[in-house]
């Protein structure tokens, strides 16, 4: 059992320590020597050098900042809109084709038109955030609401339970699962747009540190500022996850894990 739980993080670590060492060798003698790519070793050491400066941290607070409260307000309005439509047919049907023309909209096709309005600020990125994970949940929490066992819904009312009890009871756990995957998927999502609003679109953060040491030619920073968004990005992932286990801890799917 023990052996089990620690093999996939051995195995994790000796990946990551093999493309460590590619990354090295190609920098330093393999084909990419001599090319603007620095070494790993530098890379990793300008990445702590940066850590320790506050101006870094404050980066890094203005991207979650508007990573997260972008992704909140994604998470309120999308659900509540969702069960909204799910539980109309006529809403269902109605809204499809234009939910899902919104859906492969990427955020950046209307940064102009959101700079234009609000500004290089950080409601900018709070808005693109939104826009990006919010037609997603929306569409996923509908699909869960409206795909509910009817025989659950009927033997609900069958029970005397009324449209908001069987709402509470049968409708949402049947679409959590929907719902948490829709979350755990907007996550990572929320970060790489909130980067993006400060690379493209002049926004605070990470992204605007990253344009920065573009513009200066340091590629030893450029790159550190990409390790650290790499790891921030697995955070927030692995948060997600986490949430997601336990938010559908009673689903069979995620039992067995949470046990």
């Amino acid at each position: 059992m023990i052996r089990s739980t620690l093999l996939p993080p051995l195995i994790g670590a000796v990946g990551v320590v093999s493309a460590l060492a590619l990354w090295e060798w190609s920098a330093t003698t393999g084909p990419l020597a001599g090319s603007p790519l620095p070494a790993a070793t530098e890379a990793i050491g300008e990445a702590v050098r940066l850590l320790g400066a506050p101006a870094t941290w404050t980066a890094v607070g203005d991207t979650l900042t508007m990573a997260l409260t972008g992704l909140l307000l994604a998470i309120v309005i999308g659900v509540v809109l969702g069960v909204a439509i799910g539980t109309s047919p006529l809403a269902m049907h109605a809204t499809r084709v234009p939910l899902e023309f919104l859906k492969p909209i990427p955020p950046i096709v209307i940064l102009p038109i959101v700079v234009l309005v609000l500004g290089p600020t950080q409601a900018m990125g709070i808005f693109l955030v939104f826009f990006g994970c919010f037609i997603a949940i929306a569409v996923q929490s509908s699909a869960g609401v409206f795909d509910t066992d009817p025989v659950a819904r009927a033997t609900g009312r069958s029970y005397g339970m009324g449209r908001a009890e069987i709402l509470g009871r049968i409708v949402l756990p049947s679409a959590l699962p929907y719902i948490g995957t829709a979350i755990r998927v907007a996550a990572p999502t929320s970060l790489v747009v909130a980067v993006v609003a400060g690379l493209l679109g002049g926004g605070p953060g990470l992204g605007q540190s990253l344009l920065l040491s573009q513009i200066s030619g340091n590629q030893a920073q450029l790159f550190a500022y990409v390790l650290i968004l790499g790891t921030l990005g697995l955070l927030v992932q692995g948060l997600s996850q986490w949430g997601e286990r336990r938010l559908l801890h009673w689903h069979p799917q995620y039992r067995k894990q949470v046990l």
